[in-house]
């Protein structure tokens, strides 16, 4: 079962350094870990609509309107890290992140969004891979002194990461062109 700590000793025994078993430890690389982890998952889970990812909310506007230019402001999920949609499916609803909130003409707003997933178990498992491999790139020199390890791992944690993106993304069902004025037009 993955963990954010598991994923971090993981990549410290990769590297040939002892793992650490909490971010707690009064150790450097546990140090080191706590600080680099948060960001790291953070960029990784921003990357791609991973499927383990993925909320619904709807949405309730706050009681006072923008200023100008939308007629209702939204207070965003404090666990947000990427808008995928508002509206559903062929929806074209306009909208605007301002800070903190979603901008709309619209009385309710139903958002998909990726979610800052701290429960590493629910990930697919090539997400943990590419999270480790990530891991061991960035505690790479800080850990061997190698720059050309680093450099190497950097590589290979891009390289895994298209593969994963690949892999989730194959587990979608075939879209379909339907729907399109356009496309109907021509039979």
């Amino acid at each position: 079962m993955s963990s954010s700590v598991s994923i971090c000793s993981n990549a410290l025994l990769a590297l040939g350094a002892h793992p650490i078993n909490s971010f707690d430890e009064a150790t450097p690389h546990a140090r080191l870990c706590a600080n680099i982890y948060p960001s790291v998952r953070n960029n990784l889970l921003r990357a791609h609509p991973w499927h383990c990812a993925i909320k619904r909310v709807v949405l309730s506007p706050v009681s006072t309107a923008p200023a100008f230019g939308f007629g209702y402001q939204f207070p965003l999920p404090a666990d947000l890290i990427r808008v995928l949609s508002v509206g559903e499916r062929y929806d074209d609803i306009p909208y605007r992140i301002e800070g903190k909130r979603l901008l709309a003409n619209v009385q309710e707003a139903r958002l998909r969004y990726i979610f800052r997933s701290e429960d590493e178990s629910t990930w697919d498992v090539a997400l943990v891979n590419v999270a480790e491999v990530t891991m061991q790139a960035k505690l790479a020199y800080a850990v061997t002194g190698s720059a050309s390890l680093r450099d190497s791992l950097t590589q290979e944690a891009a390289f895994l990461l298209q593969q994963a993106k690949s892999i989730n993304g194959q587990e979608d069902p075939p879209e379909r062109l339907d729907g399109f004025p356009t496309l109907a037009s021509r039979f």
